[in-house]
């Protein structure tokens, strides 16, 4: 039987995340999970691909704060709920979404770790971003996900490619939601709806990778594993692939060590 294995959630998009052994799943997908965002001077949302150094950057969640830190910058705390703030529309992909500002402070701390001018941001509860309706309910929402609330990897799947590339990359790197572990490489690849701790999941559609995996998150330097392998291995349609992004039907708890229920399977994808 399959089983949680590790719990991850990553409260600004493409900042270092948090590991966690139990946390609440509301209707968006993991309680503050990419809530907030860094946006540059024309309102695009900033991520690891374009600024390796983001990396660095350290997240960490008290009841009432979130904080922010570098080994270099010292550290800044800011509200989990903002008082105030201005209105900004964000551009992350091809959506247009509805966000607020947050501190100067804090858009200065960034900027100049950073070396970039870029505003922190945040998604307030009201505001309802859809999820892609080719593969997604008119009901499903996410906050500033690429397009899905979870992503979904196995230990066995990792374990697989490490031994393919003779390296052994962390899981961090492909920055999943949900590991699985006692279960064989790839098999998520077939899953089509799982259950966990009562909370149903649906998985419609394989993770493409993007240049993210191969940056180290402890130095913010480039290599060309895991591309590299993976597009030997896991190519299809001009994309590779690694894990399964997924929507949930319900709200409730997530725990490690539960045990991972497979309700429906179907035909791998990608189909390799």
């Amino acid at each position: 039987m399959p089983v949680l294995s590790s719990i991850f959630i990553y409260p600004v998009k493409s900042l270092a995340g948090i590991q966690v052994s139990k946390w609440q799943v509301n209707e968006k997908g993991l309680l503050h999970d990419r809530k907030w965002m860094l946006i540059d001077s024309a309102n695009q949302f900033l991520s690891q691909r374009r600024l390796p150094k983001m990396a660095l950057i350290s997240t960490q969640l008290t009841e009432t704060e979130l904080i922010l830190s570098t080994a270099t910058s010292g550290s800044i705390s800011l509200a989990l709920s903002p008082q105030q703030g201005t209105d900004i529309i964000s551009t992350i992909w091809k959506d247009q979404c509805l966000s607020k500002t947050i501190s100067k402070e804090a858009d200065q701390w960034l900027s100049d770790f950073l070396g970039i001018e870029c505003k922190l941001v945040y998604q307030p509860d009201e505001v309802i971003r859809s999820v892609d309706p080719t593969y997604a309910k008119t009901s499903d929402k996410v906050n500033f996900s690429d397009g899905f609330p979870f992503l979904i990897t196995s230990e066995a799947s990792l374990e697989s490619l490490n031994h393919a590339m003779d390296l052994q990359l962390p899981m961090q790197r492909f920055r999943p939601n949900l590991v699985i572990s006692q279960c064989d490489s790839y098999e998520e690849d077939t899953w089509r709806k799982v259950t966990i701790n009562d909370i149903s999941f649906r998985l419609p559609k394989a993770c493409s990778r993007c240049s993210v995996p191969t940056i180290d998150t402890k130095t913010a330097q480039t290599n060309k594993e895991p591309l590299t392998t993976l597009s030997r291995l896991r190519k299809w349609n001009n994309k590779v692939f690694f894990g399964q992004n997924a929507l949930h039907d319900n709200s409730g708890i997530l725990s490690v060590n539960s045990e991972v229920t497979i309700n429906t399977t179907g035909p791998n994808q990608p189909p390799l």
